[in-house]
């Protein structure tokens, strides 16, 4: 083998260890609790800024992965800060007496809207059971009959004279009413026997001989000669009676005004903020309810809806709302029925939501959420902007009546929001709306990963203890700590580093408890750490066990021994849940003449995604790089992933199409038992790729189904080899000389691996040494060249 091959990595480099004997405790009963957020002293910093400014337009996005501790800092923080700033104001709605389809808006001191709404609801027991015997009691009574009197007497001084004229004529006034709706009127009948004769008694009179028709004729021509006076005393009579009604409209509304006197002013004393309301009612009340006191319904206008009410030890409250719409957003329109069926008045209906509910305080929502629910987003944005919530029917789900047709007066907020989403979701909003960066000014950004050193193994040990204290749960040991450490460097899948989503470490302990109780232990050990962790794995194995099976019964083609010309092993990757599977993918290239260049038939056939094409013309400069020939790289190339029926992207897997190229030009053939997983420069150089330990481990699988032979192994990106966290199988394996894994910088070492021979240093005349790989690559690139020009 060629010296430029590299040598495998030793077992020690292959997984990361945690030794239990430097921890400095032996279970984590001996550990101080770790509370608050863990590890993210710049989103600590960043947060506290974000919350405690109140500048326009300072809300927060919380940008992380789920499990890093988002949203535990927030609610950390808001706890110590519920006693900081100005009180949050109660407000209510009550009816607007001017415009009832616009209910009005009071605001009030924190905490004094309930008391105002029991004020409400005293004054409407008032109205309903004590002021109606106020207004037509007794003393209503003395003032009636006076005022009858007084009117009958102006009456008097004009019928007096009237009546004399005809009684001198046998004639009298009688009252005489048409229809309901007309008021009586006065008109002239005969007299006789000192008795007011109707038409029914004129008839029975004539039949009687008591009357003659000649009499009749008189009195008539009597009763017109008198006709203008009859009709200016009708007139007025209705004078008269206008002004009765009137003052004894004035006298009620007077009667009422007292009584109410006696209540009012001291509710507009206690709630100065409500006093012209108070004064809307009182006149809603003497002017316009006073004939409906015996049924009072309308009183139903007069309750106060309590839309916030800050309780006593409430200054900023914090709302979460965990499935963010308009409607919880904003609030909504809804009919209120009682408990006997009625309808509660319109005002009654409007119901504030999360923005409302946290008005002086903090919003807490889910970014993720609050995009994909229609019309949300534009809700919240709508109301950051204006500083007020605006009830519109159709922004909630009114249910019928009238109160969707309500425009209730608009709710001024003073909100801090806090978003809390990953890093997609910041991208796209930030993209989408150009008011994004203008609103939410403030980002607190959370790292997936903690520094794999002491302090941050002690962080783990301090973050277990605290949940599992409180909790109540047995401990874990130092060793259990330490396998967990572990795999959290393995999930972090970066040089140096554990993961800072503490959700999956702590799933991990709980399982691990489970399997401990299920062996009948109290103490959590690493073994059952380890137990936890192959069973999380064994559960969401589906793709690998079937995986597995169609290599077993010869339905997937993957070789993982001898040699082939233009085909070699790549890795890639699947997802199940939080979990990573990896798994070999044959590559493979054919060449022959032509002038196309090379084809990327997943590419071609529309399977590929954007990161892989891109992978694949960078290739392309590769091999111009690789191979300077004299003349055009002309001929007909294709490469392809052999039995992939889905969409794949990415560019780990152009090293091996770009050694599956050169095999197919040189017509060397490449060793079947090494897989690889790279991405690759222009310049031939191997740059890092994700998921290393699962790709990994998926071949590593693969040729234990069949047999290791001591010869197989993976090739992968140096700088991916402090990310290795290997399962203790491989790991024991390859420590057996049964399995290998090779770091390379470059393809030359990777041909000379995959090869065993010598790959070709380019000279200054811009040739490779006779025999060498790219040598021979060159020579089968100018054959293909000559081919096409004949």
């Amino acid at each position: 083998m060629s010296e430029t091959a590299p040598s495998p990595l030793p077992a020690e480099l292959l997984r990361w260890t945690c030794n239990p004997e430097n921890l400095g405790f032996a279970t984590t009963s001996d550990v101080e609790p770790l509370r608050g957020v863990v590890g993210q002293p710049m989103a600590v910093e960043a947060l506290r800024f974000g919350l405690e400014t109140d500048a326009p337009g300072h809300n927060v996005f919380v940008r992380g992965l789920i499990g890093t501790g988002r949203l535990t800092l927030v609610r950390d923080f808001l706890r110590s800060m519920e006693d900081r700033g100005p009180d949050a104001p109660d407000r209510v709605f009550v009816h607007n007496f001017q415009a009832p389809d616009r209910p009005r808006l009071i605001t009030l001191p924190r905490g004094r809207a309930s008391a105002f709404s029991e004020e409400m609801q005293r004054l409407v027991r008032f109205i309903e059971k004590e002021l109606p015997s106020r207004v037509h009691g007794e003393a209503g009574r003395r003032i009636e009959a006076a005022l009858q009197e007084r009117a009958e007497q102006e009456l008097s001084e004009f019928s007096d004279p009237l009546e004399a004229r005809l009684a001198e004529q046998g004639l009298a006034l009688a009252l005489h009413q048409t229809d309901d709706e007309s008021p009586p009127r006065a008109i002239v009948v005969p007299m006789l026997d000192d008795e007011a004769l109707g038409p029914e008694e004129v008839k029975q009179a004539l039949l009687d001989e008591r009357l003659t028709e000649a009499d009749l004729e008189r009195l008539q021509a009597a009763a017109d000669e008198l006709n203008d006076e009859v009709e200016q005393f009708n007139a007025q009579a209705l004078a008269v009676g206008t002004r009765h009604r009137e003052r004894m409209r004035e006298a009620m509304q007077e009667l009422a005004r007292k009584a109410l006197k006696e209540i009012v002013p001291g509710v507009k004393a206690s709630f100065p903020e409500a006093a012209s309301h108070l004064d809307a009612l009182v006149e809603d009340v003497v002017t316009r309810r006073l004939d409906d006191l015996e049924e009072p319904d309308f009183t139903l206008l007069y309750d106060a809806n309590l839309l916030v009410a800050q309780g006593d030890g409430v200054r900023r409250p914090v709302i979460l709302d965990h499935a963010p719409s308009v409607s919880s957003l904003l609030g909504t329109l809804d009919p209120v029925v009682l408990p006997d069926g009625r309808t509660h008045a319109p005002h009654m209906g409007v119901h504030g939501g999360a923005l409302v509910r946290a008005d002086g305080g903090t919003l807490v929502l889910d970014a993720r959420d609050l995009a994909t629910t229609p019309g949300a987003w534009q809700a919240l944005t709508r109301t950051l902007r204006s500083g007020c919530v605006e009830l519109r029917p159709g922004d909630g789900e009114s249910t019928g009546g009238r109160t969707p047709s309500l425009k209730p007066d608009p709710i001024p907020v003073d909100v801090k929001v806090v978003l809390l989403g990953e890093y997609d979701v910041y991208e796209a909003l930030d993209s989408a709306d150009p008011d994004f960066p203008h609103l939410f000014k403030v980002l607190v950004d959370f790292d997936d990963v903690l520094p794999r050193d002491d302090a941050g193994v002690a962080m783990y040990a301090g973050v277990l203890a605290r949940i599992f204290q409180d909790e109540r749960l047995p401990p874990l040991t130092a060793a259990a700590v330490a396998a967990i450490a572990e795999h959290g460097a393995r999930i972090a899948s970066r040089p140096d580093a554990l993961t800072s989503r503490f959700g999956r470490i702590v799933d991990i302990a709980r399982e691990a408890l489970w399997v401990a109780r299920q062996a009948g232990q109290d103490l959590i050990d690493a073994d059952h750490v380890l137990e936890a962790i192959r069973r999380t794995k064994e559960r969401a194995g589906l793709p690998g066990r079937q995986f597995r099976e169609r290599l077993r019964r010869g339905s997937l083609r993957i070789e993982t021994s001898g040699h082939r010309i233009g085909q070699i092993n790549g890795l890639a990757v699947t997802q199940a849940g939080q979990l990573t599977y990896g798994f070999p993918s044959r590559i493979t290239a054919s060449i022959g003449p032509g002038s196309q260049g090379t084809v990327n038939i997943q590419g071609e056939a529309k399977m590929s995604g954007p990161i892989h094409n891109k992978a694949f013309h960078i290739l392309r400069g590769a091999l111009r790089s690789l191979l300077p020939t004299q003349h055009p790289l002309s001929f007909d190339a294709s490469v392809a992933f052999e039995q992939s029926y889905g969409g794949i992207d990415g560019d780990s897997a152009s090293a091996g199409q770009a050694l599956a190229l050169i095999s197919a030009l040189s017509g060397v053939p490449l060793d079947q038992g090494i897989a690889i997983t790279g991405a690759l420069d222009q310049r031939g150089q191997i740059l890092p790729v994700g998921a290393v330990n699962e790709k990994i481990e998926g071949f590593f699988d693969a040729c234990a189904a069949r047999g290791l032979t001591g010869t197989q192994g993976c090739v992968l990106p140096a700088t991916n080899a402090s990310e290795l966290v290997l399962r203790p199988d491989v790991v024991q394996a390859c420590r057996e000389g049964a399995f290998a894994v090779w770091p390379v910088d470059s393809l030359h070492q990777a041909l000379a691996l995959l090869t065993g021979l010598d790959p070709g240093t380019l000279s200054e005349r811009g040739a490779y040494a006779p025999g060498t790989v790219l040598f021979r690559a060159m020579a089968g690139a100018r054959r293909l060249w000559q081919q096409g020009q004949s």
